[in-house]
């Protein structure tokens, strides 16, 4: 499959079409030995999802509904993540590479301590979500997705390129996000833009900063003012 690409940003996405790889389709993430390969998972149901210790391995996961998921120290490789509901879910100290997660919905998740390298989340809602100390290892890649108040928490998004998102009262509190490229998106409503050093940006998105800044700051304007 040919790679996913936003200007200089470059995915690498799941090869679950090579010749004489077939998915089977499974009832359950879980196994007894740690380790799912080859799969299909699909329009499922789920009160709950519990799962620890496992590696996810070539598969799909398809239309997938959880009310409430923890995930913790779960390694994901080249796994395709579509139409699911993951609100709410809560994943920690976990890898994944080369991973999609496409018309997902985030909202409310918790990412905490994630590494990311080979990622595309395309048309994913991660609105109220909270991003801490995630970390893009390698090519990483925002399309189309909102993240409306979520929380980007001492991330280093080094080198991530967000495509057409909606960012309204994104808040980032602190982190690295070097090379970052945020061309094409509003950022006149960031919150914490000043933590974005050394971003990528186009010359037009200098006022829409500017104006996240000055809310931040929490300026006045003199022509606001009555000085009689």
């Amino acid at each position: 499959m040919e790679p996913r690409k936003v200007r200089r940003v470059s995915v690498s996405l799941p090869a679950l079409d090579e010749p004489g790889l077939y998915l089977s389709n499974v009832q359950s993430l879980e196994s007894g030995r740690g380790r799912v390969a080859e799969f299909q998972y699909a329009d499922i149901d789920l009160r709950e999802l519990d799962l620890a210790d496992t590696h996810l391995l070539d598969g799909r996961i398809q239309r997938m509904r959880t009310q409430r998921a923890k995930l913790h120290e779960v390694r994901v490789d080249s796994v395709q993540f579509t139409d699911c509901d993951l609100s709410a879910l809560k994943w920690s100290d976990s890898k994944l590479s080369r991973v999609t997660f496409s018309n997902c919905k985030l909202m409310g998740a918790l990412l905490e301590e994630v590494t990311l390298d080979n990622v595309l989340f395309e048309n994913c809602k991660f609105d109220y979500a909270t991003l801490d100390r995630v970390r893009a290892t390698g090519p990483v890649i925002f399309a189309k997705c909102t993240l409306r108040e979520t929380t980007l928490r001492a991330c280093d998004l080094t080198s991530v390129a967000f495509a057409s998102c909606d960012l309204r009262l994104t808040e980032v509190e602190g982190g690295k996000y070097r090379d970052c490229d945020l061309r094409g998106n509003d950022l006149s409503t960031l919150r914490g833009a000043a933590a974005l050093k050394k971003i990528i940006i186009d010359r037009a998105q200098v006022a829409q900063l500017a104006e996240a800044l000055a809310t931040e700051l929490e300026i006045t304007y003199g022509d606001d003012l009555d000085d009689e």
